[in-house]
């Protein structure tokens, strides 16, 4: 197996701290993109002695590692031995309009047009390079796929549509408001596009999913009930999975951040949340 250091079109560049590795891989061309896809990976303390393959967490929106404090985060994590050793596999977005989004379906302005050739990028490109070139699982229960705003619903609609590849998706201000008709041309909220999937879908009970909000992450109430509607899309799709079946606590996890915004800020000060509940110290 191929080491990160060894590859030609990678460069490893230690944190400060010597914890984790940061590897920026720009050797993956995507057919279905049309485009080449840079990758960060950022490996943990003592992955050359590891022995073993790795949970993985696949994250959209690569490019924001640095507004995120990743490194910063993972290293104080890892020093607090909070969490068990993974792989982060950042994605760089390319076209994130028409690239993130739900496969099956493009937005009533037609964004999220090439969703159906990302999925595919990610499915028949990506897992099985990463496999090849780093030591990571490929148990999809220790596969977790998570991303923010538009890559948010993007993240969503991978693990739904995939439970033989992931087991959990962690999704960050989800942009749920996704839809087939804009607000002049007689929408209603049956025409969320992700609530109809997970409405008329078939639910895998592995499946996990950690959902937040913040109170501040937009202004918009388009219903006039006092609650903006990032939090009222999130919440009415979390009770489209409670009819599936799907628990509070056990395979649900709604996160809202009082005077939290959409931004990076916002999500770098929930992250150690979502990693803790994505990768369980065992006990």
């Amino acid at each position: 197996m191929n080491t990160p250091a060894a590859r030609p079109a990678s460069s490893s560049v230690p944190t400060s701290r010597a914890s984790v590795t940061v590897v920026r891989d720009t050797s993956l061309v995507s057919v279905p993109l049309n485009r080449p896809v840079t990758l960060d990976i950022i490996l943990p303390p003592d992955y050359e002695t590891f022995k073993g393959d790795l949970p993985v967490l696949y994250l959209n929106d690569g490019q924001d590692l640095p507004r995120l404090r990743m490194t910063e985060v993972l290293d104080s994590l890892y020093q607090q031995s909070a969490l068990p050793p993974f792989v982060l596999v950042a994605i760089h977005a390319g076209d994130r309009i028409q690239e993130y989004g739900t496969a099956s379906q493009a937005d009533y302005m037609h964004r999220g047009s090439k969703a159906g050739q990302y999925t595919d990028f990610v499915l028949t490109e990506l897992l099985p390079y990463i496999r090849k070139h780093y030591r990571v699982t490929t148990d999809p229960a220790k596969a977790v796929f998570a991303g923010f705003s538009l890559g948010g619903l993007s993240a969503f609609d991978l693990a739904w549509h995939h439970p033989d590849r992931f087991s959990k998706a962690g999704v960050f201000s989800g942009s749920f408001w996704w839809r087939k008709k804009g607000l002049d041309d007689g929408y209603t909220d049956a025409d969320r596009i992700i609530h109809g999937l997970v409405r008329t879908g078939k639910a895998d009970k592995r499946l996990q999913f950690w959902l937040q909000t913040g109170t501040l992450d937009e202004t918009s109430d388009r219903d006039n009930d006092g609650v903006i509607d990032s939090i009222d899309d999130t919440l009415d799709l979390i009770a489209e999975l409670e009819r599936k079946g799907y628990r509070w606590g056990r395979q649900i996890r709604y996160v809202e951040v009082k005077g939290g915004h959409h931004n990076q800020e916002t999500w770098s000060q929930v992250m150690p949340d979502f990693l803790r509940w994505a990768f369980e110290v065992p006990k």
